[in-house]
């Protein structure tokens, strides 16, 4: 495997981007150096390439991708893999609000806990948080599959229209549109497999609650 390495310390945004998507061309793997919770870092790559940062990232971090896998060995701030179109972002530690925002495929993977809104007007793909998620988890959600590992805030799946959400935790409170359903033997296998992939050792899938739509065309409104 072939690895180029860059040291962020003293270069903006745009030039760590400029010199990833140069790389990615060429190498099988990228890792940055001191990162410094930048913002945008890993913006719009569309290489199937390695890229692992070596710290923490800042806002919108691996926004607008399509295959490459990216690992951050830190935290990352607001809006981590924000609309992501395939391949993987996995962050080490926390992230901030709106993870997995408005994904269309491919897999957000946060191994602690996040803030509000976690995959907000998703549209497909699959979204794991190992710790806790805040208020308004799946909001607007049009697809795709959330797994809360840990607990979960008031009105989690408000306004869902399709998807699912499965929580091991506690769930404060459930949004509009938002019901519990039984988990069926496929669902529990499909939870095992996902789990297993990620490294993830849960002893008892049964602990997980499942949230779908009431209804695939709510009414809003009087």
């Amino acid at each position: 495997m072939e690895v180029f390495e860059i040291d962020a310390d003293k270069l903006t945004p745009r030039e760590v981007n400029s010199q990833i998507k140069t790389a990615a061309e060429e190498y099988d793997k990228i890792i940055i150096r001191n990162p410094n919770a930048n913002h945008y870092l890993a913006a719009g790559v569309t290489e199937d390439v390695e890229i692992e940062f070596d710290g923490s990232v800042g806002y919108f971090g691996g926004c607008m991708c399509e295959g490459p896998k990216i690992k951050i060995n830190g935290n990352a701030g607001w809006f981590v893999g924000d609309n992501l179109t395939g391949g993987e972002v996995i962050v080490e530690g926390t992230a901030g609000d709106g993870a997995g925002q408005g994904i269309y495929d491919g897999t957000v993977v946060v191994r602690e806990s996040v803030g509000s809104r976690t995959g907000e007007i998703m549209k497909n793909g699959t979204i794991i948080i190992g710790g806790n998620s805040g208020f308004m988890t799946g909001i607007f959600m049009m697809g795709g599959r959330i797994i809360i590992l840990g607990d979960v805030g008031d009105d989690v799946a408000e306004s869902i229209i399709r998807g699912v959400v499965y929580v091991r935790g506690e769930i404060k409170s459930l949004g509009y549109n938002a019901k519990l359903e039984e988990m069926t033997f496929e669902d529990s296998l499909e939870l095992e497999e996902i789990l297993t992939k990620y490294e993830f050792d849960i002893d008892d899938i049964s602990q997980f609650k499942k949230i779908v739509p009431e209804s695939t065309r709510p009414f809003y409104g009087h």
